[in-house]
């Protein structure tokens, strides 16, 4: 039997929304990228292992879309998990075993903007002229977006929600322009998660950083 065989049950129609038919592959992904946004919003541990779940059914769902970024993405986000799950059970120094929530500080900023903007546009130049993505920009964009997003969760730094939400901002029409409204629909409530999320990390950050260091941060 070959992998083709394994996952062909997974493109499969299971529901069919706005004429257009829904796979398993694109519930899955809804349900597990839900419970996975959900979980980082409560800072669970958890996150971590359903989110790399999350990543497999979307390189499928992706790849099938044409949103080769979107895909390749995922192979990334994988590592980003195994780092991110590390970080967050022995990231928090010495004598301490959880990594507590911080501000992004300057220099992070200044890097995290500079690599969104080479990257995003690279990643235009290269699926513009090497693949047939009929949204080279707008793919790139949100690949970039996610990626500084990703990194500033791993490290727990409550900006980070603020890049999600820009992520999220872009990835509705563009989803729903690929005829995944599926997944454009989870993409709003995570919007709502991500929003439930800031609040609640900001909750935990107020107690260690009061606003005088804050402001040097």
């Amino acid at each position: 039997m070959s992998l083709a065989d394994i996952l062909e049950p997974l493109q499969q129609p299971l529901v069919t929304v706005l004429d257009t038919p829904v796979s398993w592959t694109e519930v899955l992904g809804f349900g597990s990228g839900a419970l996975c946004v959900w979980l980082v919003a409560r800072q669970h541990i958890a996150n971590w292992p359903i989110g790399i779940a999350n990543n497999l059914f979307f390189i499928l769902l992706f790849t099938q879309a044409g949103l080769y970024a979107d895909a390749g993405l995922q192979v990334v986000f994988i590592t980003l998990a195994a780092y991110g799950w590390w970080t967050w059970t022995h990231g928090g120094g010495p004598g301490s075993t959880a990594l507590p929530v911080r501000r992004t500080s300057r220099t992070e900023w200044t890097w995290l903007l500079a690599a969104g903007a080479v990257g995003t546009l690279a990643l235009t130049l290269v699926l513009d002229r090497a693949t047939d993505s009929t949204v080279p920009f707008w793919d790139a964009l949100t690949t970039a977006l996610s990626l500084t997003a990703t990194y500033g969760q791993c490290r727990k730094r409550v900006e980070s929600w603020w890049l999600w939400i820009a992520a999220d901002v872009v990835y509705v029409p563009l989803y729903a322009y690929k005829g995944l409204y599926l997944t454009s629909l989870l993409y709003v409530g995570c919007m709502a998660l991500c929003v439930m999320g800031l609040r609640s990390w900001r909750r935990d950050l107020a107690p260690r950083w009061p606003r005088t260091a804050e402001a040097v941060a």
